[in-house]
């Protein structure tokens, strides 16, 4: 009987585990995105404004602390 609960407890910890794996691989492909995103409106702010180099290097390094503080925040 313990070798029957030990082999099904094992094939729940694969079950668990293949589920973890793709809702890590889910949040990894939704972050991806909404960083693109993000990118995206950046590029379109840039050329709307016709900004110049500098401007453009200055937002970035301000977005960059943005997304710093927001993974802080999430750990």
């Amino acid at each position: 009987m313990r070798n029957t609960e030990t082999r099904k407890f094992e094939a729940d910890a694969d079950a668990l585990n293949a589920l973890l794996s793709k809702a890590k691989n889910e949040q990894r492909s939704d972050d991806a995105l909404a960083v693109s995103v993000r990118i995206a409106a950046l590029i379109i702010h840039f050329r709307k404004n016709e900004m110049t180099a500098p401007e453009i290097i200055e937002l970035l390094g301000k977005e960059a602390e943005r997304f710093e503080h927001q993974a802080r925040e999430l750990h």
